[in-house]
C-alpha cells in the first residue's frame, strides 16, 4: 500500500513515521521550501506526549525544550501581577510534560525521526485530485502525477486537499472573533528580562507575550479580539498600531516586527466537517480537526489524530473501515476540546478590567499550597488522550532496520 500525505507539518510527519513502521510506502509533499524555522512556541503534553513516547522520542524532545519556571503576567510597566508556576502546571499532568518547544523545533526532530525510505519533496503542493477505483490519482503543482491507495490532506486550516475534495474553506471555518500573530527577533534586553519566564502583558481584548530562546532570540505572541474575519492588507502596521499602548516590553518587541513570511498573522478559528474522509482521501491534524490557539493543543491531538490513523490502517485490510475508525475514535475529542477552547477564550484574551482581574486572582490563589487544582479548568482541553494505555508502537520492519534515519 502507498500513500501520498500533502503536508510535512507536525501531522504528516507523525503519520508518515508511523505508516512506515506498518510497512507503507510513503510519499510528502510540502509547499515550504524547507523545514520551518518558526511558530508558535507549545506546551507539549497529552496525546502528543504519549505519541512521541511510543516514537522514542521524549528524550530528544526534552533536550530540544527550553526551562520554563513560570508564566508571569506583567503590567506595562513590566511588574508581575500574577504568575503560573510551571511545576503545578506539570503536576496537573503526572509530570508527562515538555514545557515550550516551537512547532519548528519539533517538526526537525520527527524530521530526523523518518527513516530514508520516506520520500520527502519540497515545495510543491497539489492542483487536482481524480478518483481512480480503489486509488487516487494526483497532480502535483510541478505537473507530476502521482496514484496512490491513500490520500492525506495533512496541510493545515487553510488546507488546499480539503478545498478541492470536500469544498470551500469558508463552508467549515468558525471563525472565533480574534486575530494572532507571532514572530522570533533578536534581542539582548528582552531575553535576559524574560529569562527563565514567558511574559504577557494584557488590556482588554488584547494579549502581548515573549519567551526567551537564549542566545538573544525571543519569541513573541499577539491575539486580539476582531470583528472582521479577514486579515489586513498590511499586518506588521496593524499589529503596531493595536498595541501601542502595551508599554516598553511589546513596544520592543514590535520595534522588531518583520514583514511576513517572517511574521506570522491569521484569524483564529476552528475546523468543523460533517466527515473527515471522502473515498480515498482523509484530512488529519489542522485540515480536519483545529481546535484553535485558544485550546493550546494543536500540535498534540495532530500526533494523537495521526497515530490513530495509522493504527487503524495498520489493523484493517478495508481502507474505508479504517478511516471510519479513525474518525469515531478521534472526533468526540476533538469536539471536547473546541468547545473548552470557545469556553476559556474570554479568560486567554479577557475582554473587559475585571475579567483580567478574576484571571489575576485565580492565579494567585492556584499558587497557594494545596490549590494548584484551580488549574485544571484552564488545562481540560488537552487532557484527554486519544492514545489508549496498552499501545505499543508494531516492531520494526525490515526495511526500516536496514535503513538509517534522516540526520
Amino acid at each position: 500500500m502507498n500513500a501520498i500525505i500533502c503536508g510535512g507539518g507536525i501531522a504528516g510527519l507523525t503519520l508518515a513515521w508511523w505508516l512506515d513502521r506498518y510497512g507503507w510506502e510513503v510519499l510528502i509533499v510540502e509547499r515550504a521550501p524547507a523545514l520551518r524555522d518558526q511558530g508558535y512556541a507549545i506546551d507539549f503534553f497529552g496525546s502528543g506526549y504519549d505519541v512521541a513516547e511510543l516514537m522514542g522520542l521524549v528524550p530528544q524532545l526534552r533536550e530540544t525544550r527550553y526551562p520554563i519556571d513560570e508564566v508571569a503576567y506583567v503590567n506595562r510597566d513590566g511588574h508581575q501581577v500574577s504568575r503560573l508556576d510551571y511545576q503545578a502546571f506539570a503536576q496537573q499532568v503526572d509530570g508527562r510534560l515538555v514545557g515550550l518547544l516551537t512547532r519548528g523545533d519539533l517538526e526537525r526532530v520527527l524530521f530526523g525521526a523518518l527513516s530514508d525510505r520516506v520520500h520527502v519533496r519540497f515545495g510543491l503542493s497539489i492542483d487536482a485530485v481524480t478518483p481512480t477505483g480503489d486509488q487516487v490519482t494526483v497532480t502535483l503543482t510541478d505537473g507530476d502525477r502521482q496514484r496512490a491507495d491513500l490520500l492525506i490532506g495533512a496541510d493545515g486550516i487553510h488546507s488546499r486537499v480539503r478545498e478541492l475534495v470536500f469544498g470551500a474553506e469558508r463552508w467549515f471555518l468558525r471563525d472565533l472573533g480574534y486575530h494572532t500573530a507571532a514572530y522570533v527577533f533578536t534581542d539582548d534586553v528582552l531575553c535576559d528580562h524574560a529569562r527563565g519566564r514567558v511574559l504577557m502583558v494584557t488590556a482588554p481584548g488584547r494579549l502581548a507575550g515573549i519567551y526567551p530562546f537564549g542566545d538573544g532570540k525571543v519569541a513573541s505572541l499577539f491575539a486580539h479580539r476582531s470583528s472582521q474575519p479577514a486579515l489586513p492588507a498590511d499586518p506588521r502596521a496593524t499589529l503596531r498600531r493595536i498595541y501601542a499602548d502595551l508599554g516598553w516590553m511589546a513596544d520592543r518587541a514590535l520595534a522588531r516586527c518583520p514583514q511576513p513570511p517572517a511574521l506570522y498573522y491569521d484569524q483564529v478559528a476552528q475546523i468543523e466537517m460533517p466527515r473527515w474522509s471522502r473515498g480515498r482521501v482523509a484530512l488529519i491534524g489542522d485540515a480536519c480537526q483545529a481546535v484553535s490557539l485558544l485550546a493550546g493543543q494543536g500540535a498534540s491531538m495532530a500526533m494523537g489524530g495521526a497515530y490513530v490513523l495509522a493504527a487503524e490502517l495498520g489493523a484493517s485490510a478495508d481502507v474505508a473501515t479504517a478511516l471510519a475508525r479513525y474518525e469515531a475514535r478521534v472526533k468526540p475529542v476533538i469536539q471536547r476540546q473546541q468547545a473548552a477552547a470557545r469556553r476559556i477564550a474570554t479568560w486567554f484574551v479577557p475582554p473587559s478590567r475585571w475579567r483580567m482581574a478574576a484571571r489575576d486572582a485565580v492565579l494567585r490563589l492556584a499558587d497557594l499550597p494545596r490549590l494548584g487544582w484551580l488549574l485544571r479548568p484552564l488545562l481540560s482541553p488537552g487532557m484527554d488522550s486519544v492514545v489508549p494505555r496498552s499501545a505499543a508502537a508494531p516492531p520494526m520492519p525490515s526495511h526500516a532496520r536496514a535503513q538509517g534515519t534522516r540526520g
